[in-house]
């Protein structure tokens, strides 16, 4: 069988689809090659990304408050997600004497998960209200988180197997989530669950689409954060 030249020599031009010994004879050709049922392309096809709702899609959607030069990429489908918190941090704007963030996570995850995620979040300049930082040793625990919630603009709850344990069991965890799910303000981030297995637990917190370890690094996270938050 002759073999197509497209590959090497390109049918630009009548004249290369004459001379190739594939193609010669053929009444047209196309301007832009497009390789034969038989001709293996090596281009890789784009990374299905996705929101952590388990949606697919490239990662060139860039949401309107992400600045031209961020490293950071996005679906479309967490452009979508995310906008309804753009406008709700939006539409309070920076408060004095406030924090961006509420970090809502699971006691088991203090120390590692949820101080790497409230690390990464400062350092993007993001001011976060941290019951490992923000409560005092000897204050009214309750009363404490309570205080916290009141002076912040957005919730953060990161989502772990310990946190699904939790809010199962009733714990504190539990009661912030319904706080912020009452205010409707509330991000989620999985670390190590699917959004299936917290439909499972908590349908209204599953179906709120957000962002997941599965799909961007905590750091990338933290910067996609901290571009949402930023007014």
């Amino acid at each position: 069988m002759a073999q197509c030249t497209a590959p090497r020599e390109g049918h630009c031009t009548s004249s290369g689809a004459a001379n190739c010994p594939a193609c010669r004879g053929r009444s047209s050709y196309r301007s832009y090659y497009s390789p034969p049922s038989h001709y293996s392309s090596a281009t890789p096809t784009p990374r299905s990304g996705g929101s952590s709702s388990g949606g697919g899609g490239g990662r060139s959607a860039r949401p309107r408050w992400s600045p031209v030069a961020s490293p950071v990429t996005y679906t479309a489908e967490e452009v979508a997600a995310l906008d309804r918190y753009r406008n709700k941090v939006e539409a309070v704007g920076p408060r004095a004497e406030s924090y961006d963030l509420f970090l809502c996570h699971a006691w088991d995850d203090r120390r590692e998960t949820a101080t790497d995620l409230h690390n990464l979040l400062e350092a993007e300049d993001v001011s976060v209200w941290f019951s490992e930082k923000d409560i005092i040793l000897g204050q009214p625990f309750m009363r404490e988180i309570d205080k916290g919630l009141a002076k912040t603009r957005i919730g953060l709850v990161l989502i772990t197997p310990a946190f699904l344990r939790r809010i199962e069991s009733g714990g504190v965890s539990e009661k912030e989530l319904s706080e912020l799910l009452s205010r409707d303000l509330l991000i989620p981030v999985a670390h190590g669950v699917t959004y299936d297995e917290i439909r499972s637990v908590s349908p209204l917190l599953g179906s709120r689409n957000g962002l997941s370890t599965a799909e961007d690094s905590m750091k990338d996270i933290a910067k996609k954060i901290a571009e949402l938050v930023t007014v």
